[in-house]
């Protein structure tokens, strides 16, 4: 089939066969045959490299209304605005933050790449625009599985069925053990195939030899070198380039280090770009490692230095990349051989074998189109558990998808948005809702309802949601829902905004201090030699904080996290540069920019929550809100709140500041 034979305009064939794309891979054809290009729902299950996104652009470009692109990652986000705009005459919005806006901006763009979570967002703040979509595409649908943002992808494509129940939905993955059960809950057909561009051969490397699943052994010179070195200089001899995962950022970073040691393929320019605004270890070990042609991936990059990275090993300027697991999931970086060395994770108790489904994600970036002439995974064994590894991993299928919305977590975020968004009203009402997810689709949405009952009592003690007589969320549950925070996080910050509010010296470190302590902030690891000066620092600054330090209750190890984060916000708010942070703090530059794009996103939802607080316009329960305008604290308006929300607004706008 020609690209010419499909129901595109003009302007679009012509882009398309501008870019060599003039007929159509098999499962393409497939796609199309199914309606993708007739508004009708198909579930993609394709081999990476495949043709998903050539998909994708033709259902959005023959919906009869604006599109919707839903990607997992920010990164991923970024990529697809930047490929969806080269598309003559659409106009792309991009939304990927700034959780309490309805941004109707958007209604005016025919596509909106967006994440998930900001999806959910809109929806829960009223955007109009996303009732007028005509066409949704969902990429890496699998992560449905995912514990962290599955529940809130299957609730939000729960909702849109409902807000929209003629839109067309195209879901698409690389790797899922059942998507016609995907295909069959979202009322679309499947197009499965196994099908791609560039051969691949997957194997397992053993004593000198890759044992390929096909029966071909493939000798391995290694000489004094390791397996991994081995397997890289190997593929490098052949013209081609390695993608190696390992487990660990640590582990990518010292590989790293090792092959650039070889010197393969120098890349004294792409070190030099680098090397100049290197300011910390991390990027120091970067750019010594790419003088090698060699180079690291993983979260602690900076962005600038992640991009630098990426396009490099895209234009083959760096011959090597060593990367942790996260890479498989994100950005496009095929690689003529992807050598899998690490295939077990550390867990915080010990080491459990990664899942098929991620192994075979990373397989899938084996094989680059028109540039290699076939495509090569390989495990690294390590004699004893060769036999083990091809068992688990080659040729097997990948585990089912299970919907991860049974938890408490996720399930008092997702009620109190149903019930605030005006989904349900009632008891029945919500458990209608429930009925149309994922969860209900694979099991009996009857299992709910206990832990329902339990979030729904949860909801009703915290001052959230009222279940007198049906079911309405409180100002508060109103207003923690559009802000996007978890319920307990809202619990917890209006908690700490009324101590604070009665606080003599609330500074940026109380502040800090207070959203890094919520439920919604992940916090940085404290080791052995900083426990006993953050102890130190903690006792000599107790008035500073809303956790009484002296009679500690609870795990004050773990607030020692919470702390040695604040206390590294603080600094990166004050104008502390990144050589500084990672000195102190031993925290690397990217992991410093999202933990401040979360204190951020977190010092606006409690921004929001202490004004109705000053406001007294927070209705939580009438005999609390009497006792404590009683007292003078909140629904009073208290004066002391508006000082502590001068200091929040400080706080994060000196943090944005930094972000810019």
């Amino acid at each position: 089939m020609e690209v010419r034979e499909l129901p595109l305009e003009d302007r679009f064939v012509e882009h398309f066969e501008e870019q060599g794309i003039e007929s159509l891979y098999p499962p393409q054809v497939a796609a199309v045959e199914a309606g993708v290009a007739d508004d009708q729902r198909v579930v993609a299950a394709l081999p990476t490299a495949s043709g998903k996104t050539f998909v994708a652009q033709l259902a959005m470009l023959t919906a009869d209304g604006p599109a919707l692109y839903v990607v997992p990652l920010r990164a991923l986000a970024t990529e697809k605005y930047e490929t969806f705009s080269e598309l003559p005459g659409v106009s792309v919005g991009v939304a990927t933050g700034d959780y309490d806006a309805d941004d109707e901006a958007f209604a005016d763009d025919d596509i909106v790449v967006a994440t998930c979570e900001k999806v959910d967002s809109a929806i829960r703040n009223g955007a109009g625009w996303v009732e007028q979509l005509a066409c949704v595409v969902v990429d890496e649908v699998h992560l449905l599985d995912a514990s962290g943002r599955g529940p809130t992808l299957e609730v939000t494509l729960a909702k849109l069925q409902r807000l929209c129940p003629d839109q067309q939905i195209v879901a698409l993955s690389a790797t899922v053990g059942n998507a016609d059960e995907i295909a069959d809950w979202l009322d679309a057909e499947l197009v499965q195939s196994t099908w791609r561009p560039v051969d691949l051969k997957t194997g397992v490397y053993d004593d000198g030899a890759i044992a390929f699943e096909d029966g071909e052994s493939h000798p391995i010179d290694a000489e004094d070198r390791s397996p991994t070195t081995a397997l890289v200089a190997d593929a490098l001899d052949e013209g081609g380039q390695s993608l190696v995962f390992v487990n660990s950022r640590r582990e990518a970073q010292q590989l790293a280090a090792e092959l650039a040691d070889e010197e393969f393929a120098a890349a004294p320019e792409i070190a030099e770009e680098i090397g100049a605004d290197a300011t910390t270890s991390t990027g120091e070990a970067l750019a010594s490692a790419a003088a090698g042609g060699v180079a690291f991936h993983h979260a602690g990059l900076r962005a600038e230095h992640r991009s630098i990275v990426e396009n490099a090993f895209r234009e083959r300027d760096l011959r090597v990349l060593c990367a942790t697991p996260t890479l498989a999931a994100g950005v496009n970086v095929p690689a003529r051989r992807v050598i899998v060395r690490d295939t077990e994770r550390f867990t915080g108790e010990g080491y459990d074998p990664l899942p098929v489904l991620e192994v075979h994600q990373m397989f899938g970036r084996a094989g680059r189109p028109g540039l290699d002439p076939y495509g090569e995974a390989v495990l690294v064994a390590t004699g004893e558990n060769a036999d083990r590894l091809r068992e688990r991993y080659v040729g097997a299928e990948p585990e089912p998808v299970e919907s991860k919305l049974a938890a408490r977590e996720p399930l008092r975020t997702h009620v109190l948005a149903t019930v605030a968004g005006g989904f349900a009203d009632s008891r029945e009402g919500l458990r209608d809702v429930l009925a149309s997810t994922f969860f209900a689709h694979q099991r009996d949405e009857s299992e709910l309802v206990d832990l329902t009952d339990e979030v729904l009592a949860y909801l009703d003690a915290t001052g959230m949601l009222r279940r007198d007589g049906g079911l309405a969320a409180t100002d508060l549950g109103r207003l923690v829902s559009r802000v996007y925070v978890d319920p307990l996080t809202g619990a917890e910050v209006v908690e700490a905004v009324e101590t604070a509010a009665a606080m003599e010296r609330v500074t940026a470190l109380t502040v800090l201090e207070l959203v890094c302590d919520t439920e919604d902030m992940t916090t940085q690891h404290v080791r052995n030699d900083e426990a006993g000066r953050l102890s130190e620092f903690a006792m000599r600054r107790e008035d500073q904080f809303t956790k009484s330090v002296s009679e500690f209750e609870g795990n004050f190890q773990s607030w020692l996290g919470t702390l040695k984060t604040a206390r590294l916000l603080a600094d990166w708010a004050d104008g502390a540069d990144a050589e500084t942070i990672d000195e102190r703090y031993g925290v690397a530059p990217g992991d410093v920019r999202r933990l401040a794009e979360s204190a951020a996103w977190l010092l606006s939802a409690t921004e929001v929550i202490a004004e109705h607080l000053a406001d007294g316009a927070v209705d939580r329960d009438a005999d609390t809100d009497a006792d404590a305008a009683a007292d003078g604290g909140a629904g009073a308006g208290n004066p002391d709140y508006e000082r502590v929300v001068d200091r929040i607004r400080e706080t994060r706008e000196a943090l944005v500041e930094r972000e810019d």
